[in-house]
């Protein structure tokens, strides 16, 4: 028996009841009282589907680890819909040949963090059972790619790959003291969420209430997106099997 789920820990079934009720709306131009309730249907019945396809259970072994997983996820989850909004804001605002470098960074973000709940789910079920997350060999080779991010960045590029830096090689020795890596892993993915939300944030104020049609503006903003680039590039990296 296929038991009922929340949408939102499922974002492929919220992306295809969205794009169903989209397509009924506005291409079979059905009204959208009867489309709605079809649309989150579509969605319940998805992420119902894809619930039952998982494990049934997490076997974590580590109470505040899971709590510090449903924390992320549902971080990640509010992320992306503040990405997505901060995307369409762009796209409609940033229009000149001067604005485009702007523009890009943002998109590229955008991408980033539109995959990220689906690459957390994918992370959790690696986590199972007492093993630590990741081999030392696996930390060492991340931290070896770290290393050449620091090298190849300046500014606060740098600082944040460093910051990655310290915290791998913090669990590189709690790895080989066999402790449990887990929850610190989790917790630097927290907090990377956390840093990525304020600065989406202070990206929007500015698109918002900045003259548009000033360079030295712009120039700013990019700065704050090359910043943000940099946090994605990192939650890319720890969020990696």
């Amino acid at each position: 028996m296929v038991k009922l789920a929340n949408p939102f820990y499922y974002p492929v079934a919220v992306f295809v009841g969205g794009g169903s009720l989209f397509l009924g709306v506005r291409l079979a131009r059905l009204p959208s009282v009867v489309m709605l309730p079809v649309a989150v249907g579509i969605t319940v019945a998805g992420a119902s589907f894809l619930n039952s396809r998982e494990p049934q259970y997490l076997e974590l072994d580590n109470p505040e680890l899971e709590v510090q997983i449903n924390h992320v996820k549902t971080s990640a989850l509010a992320l992306v819909n503040q990405a997505n909004e901060l995307r369409l804001e762009a796209k409609k605002s940033l229009t000149d040949a001067f604005q485009l470098e702007l523009l890009a960074g943002i998109q590229m973000s955008g991408d980033r963090l539109i995959e990220l709940p689906g690459k957390i789910d994918n992370l959790v079920w690696n986590i199972n059972g007492n093993n630590s997350l990741l081999s030392i060999e696996a930390l060492q080779k991340q931290l070896q790619e770290v290393k050449q991010k620091i090298q190849a960045s300046s500014g606060v590029a740098k600082q944040h790959w460093q910051q990655l830096a310290d915290s791998l090689q913090r669990n590189i020795k709690l790895t080989k003291e066999g402790e449990d890596t887990r929850l610190a892993r989790i917790i630097n993915i927290s907090t990377l969420i956390q840093d990525s939300g304020g600065l989406l944030q202070r990206l929007q104020t500015k698109l918002r209430n900045s003259d548009l049609s000033d360079s030295e503006q712009i120039n700013g903003m990019i700065l704050l997106s090359d910043e943000l680039n940099s946090l994605t590039e990192n939650l890319d990296l720890l969020v990696r099997k």
